[in-house]
């Protein structure tokens, strides 16, 4: 498929090496900055745009939105307008506006539109959530979360680019957290009510919030998510405690486990040794089964959406001191 990649930074050059490595995607890329997509576009040997509009008149099947999050929709909307599916990363915004419309647009047209909230593609956590769905553990009650990273190690122009301000997508909440919360409700359903704080304490070069806890109400099910951008353990822990045993999700492992018996010992599922290539090369590859109609999308812009409100209720939660309804 004519696959365009628009905005090749970090997360734009990881899509367009792993829809790549789908071995189903003859790629392009749309880049302003003259030397990124000189640069980039040598290094994996694709057609260049500099200007928007010039690329979607080539035709592309398939676009993949990857520009600060403030960008997303209206980008999205017109790349539908041009009768190409796409595929945008996350956030999938900064605000609602516009979400609506852009659904209609590629209901009315029979496009196909997904957000890549990439965690949903790891395979221990799909085998997880089947076994939770499965009611093999019974119903869950609680979901706890624990992640942080050192961002300059994995980001380090992060004082450069959309990271630095809220209003393009930047700070932990929008950039990482979102991530984590989008996981949680694919487990145990939508967050109803939350609270939430938050702060910048370490990176520098940025005022944004570095460090942020959330305690949820997922309906009946208690929640709390924990992130830092600073801490030296590279780790993410979803632990679901449910009415008959406890599963535990290890991006870091590679892993799912599980345990029934009260001061038990874990279970682990098998898994395999995992570049982070290796499931954003699955994620692209689920998109284009969506495209061609064999499954559908794994993250809906629905389910994106109702991920914002939440993104956009733990500011407003950490900012007014209260509970908030997404």
């Amino acid at each position: 498929m004519n696959t365009l990649i628009v905005g090749v930074g970090s997360i734009g050059e990881r899509h367009l090496r792993c829809f790549g490595a789908t071995g189903r995607a003859t790629l392009s890329l749309c880049e302003l900055n003259t030397s990124l997509r000189e640069q980039v576009a040598a290094r994996y040997g694709v057609a260049a745009f500099a200007d928007y509009e010039r690329a979607l008149a080539a035709k592309p099947k398939v676009v993949v939105i990857c520009t600060p999050a403030n960008l997303h929709i209206a980008m999205a909307a017109r790349a539908v307008e041009a009768g190409a599916h796409v595929f945008i990363e996350k956030p999938l915004s900064t605000k609602p506006d516009g979400i609506a419309e852009l659904d209609a647009a590629v209901k009315q047209r029979g496009l196909v539109a997904g957000v890549a909230y990439v965690y949903r593609a790891h395979p221990a956590l799909a085998a997880m959530r089947e076994a939770l769905c499965s009611g093999r553990f019974g119903a869950p009650v609680q979901i706890v979360a624990t992640c942080g990273q050192h961002f300059p190690l994995y980001r380090p122009a992060y004082r450069d680019i959309y990271y630095k301000d809220r209003a393009t997508g930047g700070g932990a909440v929008q950039d990482a957290l979102t991530h984590v919360m989008n996981a949680g409700e694919w487990l145990v359903g939508p967050v109803t009510a939350l609270a939430a704080d938050l702060d910048h304490k370490l990176l520098e070069g940025v005022t944004v919030e570095d460090t942020v806890h959330v305690v949820t109400r997922h309906g009946a099910v208690m929640g709390s998510f924990s992130l830092n951008q600073h801490q030296a353990p590279n780790e993410l822990t979803i632990t679901v405690i449910c009415e008959r045993g406890t599963v535990r999700f290890e991006v870091h492992q590679n892993r799912w486990r599980w345990m029934t018996q009260p001061g038990g010992e874990w279970a682990d599922e098998p898994g395999v040794p995992m570049e982070r290539d290796t499931w954003f090369t699955a994620q692209a590859h689920a998109f284009l089964d969506a495209v061609e109609g064999k499954a559908p999308v794994l993250c809906t812009i629905d389910e994106a959406a109702a991920t914002l409100r939440v993104n956009l209720a733990i500011l407003a939660a950490a900012e007014q001191r209260r509970w908030i309804t997404p």
